[in-house]
């Protein structure tokens, strides 16, 4: 079925991201960076379309490193030998990342630097957000610590089929988490919360995660997203 045919492709690109963040320490580096860049843009308050802007210079160096790492492999395998072509071809990927890196670096200075500025002047204190917002930032925040943490793991073989932690137990529990601190109403959480429960067991019903890599999701999961409303409200 379609559904079927796009769910497996996500699961595969997914799978993707998780093993580059695994194999190759830059893409974890530019992970802790868009975290830092993401959360002191929220801390500063910068405009909606500066955000915008640092947002796809982040996605854009990212996607060039996913590239670069996917051309290293395939010419690993076409050219197991030492040879010119290859050393050719490596390079002009790497190229590409550093380009991307260091445009985005410059952009991104001459959008934040003021705003660093005014960060310290005004006594370190941080813009509120509305709940929405944090929401979103949660998701986000918890994506990439899940994908951080698994490829920190010394487990091989496919990441989306186990290993710590739960990536559906911490996500699920981050929208309970949000839930919770958005409606205020207890009939709302507790559903909410049941929903976030049945899907980590059915995580451990299949197989796919322990129950300790479950609970230490869902603890990752609701902890960064809780400290992250204490932050930004």
């Amino acid at each position: 079925m379609p559904l079927k045919k796009w769910i497996d492709s996500a699961n595969n690109a997914i799978e993707g991201i998780l093993t580059a963040a695994r194999n190759e320490r830059h893409v974890r580096y530019h992970l802790y960076a868009a975290t830092a860049v993401l959360l002191f843009s929220y801390a500063s308050g910068v405009t909606t379309t500066e955000f915008l802007i640092v947002s796809i210079l982040t996605i854009l160096v990212i996607t060039t490193e996913l590239l670069n790492t996917a051309i290293e492999t395939v010419v690993d395998i076409s050219s197991p030998q030492i040879s010119e072509q290859a050393r050719i071809a490596k390079d002009v990927a790497a190229g590409a990342v550093l380009i991307s890196a260091v445009g985005s670096a410059i952009v991104g200075y001459i959008i934040l630097f003021p705003y660093l500025v005014k960060f310290f002047k005004r006594g370190l204190s941080i813009t509120a957000h509305g709940g929405n917002e944090i929401a979103v930032l949660s998701l986000i925040i918890v994506s990439i610590l899940v994908i951080l943490v698994k490829s920190l793991s010394s487990e091989k073989g496919h990441p989306l089929r186990g290993g710590m932690p739960s990536g559906h137990a911490a996500l699920s529990f981050s929208v309970w988490v949000s839930i919770t601190i958005i409606t205020q109403n207890l009939v709302v959480s507790t559903l909410s919360f049941l929903g976030a429960t049945a899907i980590a067991a059915s995580r451990v019903e299949s197989k796919i995660h322990t129950v300790t890599e479950v609970i230490i999701g869902a603890l990752l999961g609701s902890t960064a997203t809780y400290l992250l409303f204490i932050v930004f409200t």
